[in-house]
């Protein structure tokens, strides 16, 4: 992994820092690297705090969808509509987004985003129609993006690059906690509270984390200072977009995300309750229970994949992959299942798999990063995040239509899937190996020219 980290020394000048990898494959750190520790962990903490608020509040749906069905008197495609249109914002705005943070800084992007993504989840728990839901969520896509982002640039500006790999890990996985919280207590609380009070009562957790940032949060430790950037109104956008699109290892992790987030993203934001629900005649509990696995799946497999990657960078590509593959088997066996129903056993294996997606298109950044000097890293994290969103958002789509088309026949909807893995597949196996030579290239000049630079 190669990339660099500007240091301002006494007199305002700046030392850069390369990382590399040593022969066993692990990351190299040398003078430049943020040095981590109990303040890095504690700004960092509170950056994922705010993404985590962000995850329930855009999950909270995948819990509520029948409800959301019954309050607004909807049908599927209107439906899926709430979560297509979250998201499409939620793509549109990544490499905006990425801008933003590379401009201003993480404290004010995510202030921001905190702001929107709580009005949006007040707003829809107050939303009379179905109109002013859709507003409500809107708002709640445009806080949700300017998160993810905003935390992995967090993340590179206190932890050293060795941490990479497993520090974004762990933000997704954190993340994945909040999903768990909204298959969990939000579902649960929607049945005891009502609608009105869950949601209302949930959007208090934004107003907490605000308080929290404004206190607390950071952009980079004392000393740390990034190269203070010109910056040239269009042409400053124009170049950081066409500079991070330029490498392939950019175009690559957004490949990976995007092949790899989206059958658990339209799994766990929407699809999955009615699916186990009305296709495969289980209980509200057991479904939840079921939504829940997937999610603590993701958390335990992305501890495995942060470590196995942090140590063995050359595994990025075969993880990726191999849980695309995985994926697509246990969907097609749990779709072609004859009978009415697939056995439990074959659903809870397909939970189990589902949960590495979201560590799998983690891997993705992993891709991205080493490409892209600091001052591009947001840039770059925009591009590749948004390729899941799309996916995600695609997907939601066609289920939504082919559900109304086919008489709600889950096996023709769901088989959607497919189509974009096989697209995502050919891209990855495209970009694979010309990313892998860029980055050895970019490795024999980082430690030709560390020989040359004082420590």
């Amino acid at each position: 992994m190669s990339g660099a980290n500007g240091k301002s020394n006494g007199n305002g000048g700046d030392r850069k820092a390369h990382h590399g990898q040593n022969a066993h494959g692990s990351a190299l750190t040398l003078p430049g690297d943020p040095p981590g520790g109990r303040r890095a962990a504690l700004v960092w903490g509170v950056g994922v705090a705010v993404y985590f608020v962000a995850v329930i509040f855009r999950t909270s749906l995948g819990v509520a969808g029948l409800d959301a069905a019954d309050r607004f008197d909807v049908n599927a495609s209107a439906l899926s509509t709430f979560s297509i249109l979250q998201l499409l914002v939620y793509a549109g705005m990544q490499i905006p987004v990425g801008l933003m943070v590379d401009r201003l800084g993480t404290k004010k992007v995510l202030a921001l985003g905190v702001v929107l993504f709580t009005l949006g989840q007040l707003g829809f728990a107050l939303a009379p129609s179905y109109g002013t839901a859709l507003a409500a969520r809107v708002l709640l896509g445009c806080g949700d993006a300017m998160t993810f982002i905003s935390v992995l640039r967090l993340g590179t500006r206190w932890f050293p690059a060795r941490r990479g790999p497993l520090i974004a890990q762990l933000a997704g996985l954190i993340g994945m906690a909040g999903n768990l919280v909204s298959t969990v207590f939000i579902a649960r609380a929607l049945h005891g509270l009502g609608w009105t009070t869950t949601f209302v009562g949930s959007s208090l957790a934004g107003v907490l984390v605000l308080v929290l940032l404004l206190l607390f949060l950071k952009d980079h430790p004392e000393g740390y200072e990034p190269q203070p950037a010109t910056h040239a109104g269009a042409a400053y956008v124009r170049r950081q977009i066409a500079e991070s699109w330029r490498e392939p290892g950019t175009r690559l992790g957004m490949w990976v995300h995007f092949t790899t987030q989206f059958p658990a993203m339209v799994f766990l934001l929407l699809w999955g309750l009615p699916y186990l629900v009305e296709a495969q005649g289980l209980s509200r509990s057991a479904a939840g229970g079921l939504l829940t696995l997937v999610v603590l799946s993701n958390m335990v497999v992305g501890l495995a994949y942060g470590q196995i990657i942090a140590r063995h960078h050359r595994a990025r590509a075969p993880l990726a992959l191999g849980t695309v593959a995985s994926t697509a088997l246990l969907w097609g066996a749990t779709l072609a299942y004859p009978g009415d129903h697939a056995p439990m056993w074959l659903l809870v294996t397909l939970c189990l798999v589902l949960g590495a997606c979201g560590p799998a298109s983690m891997i993705g950044f992993d891709f991205a990063r080493p490409a892209n000097p600091p001052e591009r890293q947001g840039t770059a994290s925009g591009i590749v995040n948004m390729g899941g969103f799309v996916a995600s958002m695609t997907t939601l789509l066609a289920v939504g239509v082919l559900l109304d088309a086919t008489g709600d026949n889950y096996r023709i909807a769901f088989s959607s899937v497919f189509v974009l893995e096989a697209l995502g597949v050919v891209q990855i196996l495209r970009l694979k190996a010309r990313t892998h030579r860029r980055e050895r290239e970019r490795l024999v000049a980082s430690r030709v020219e560390a020989v040359h630079v004082p420590v």
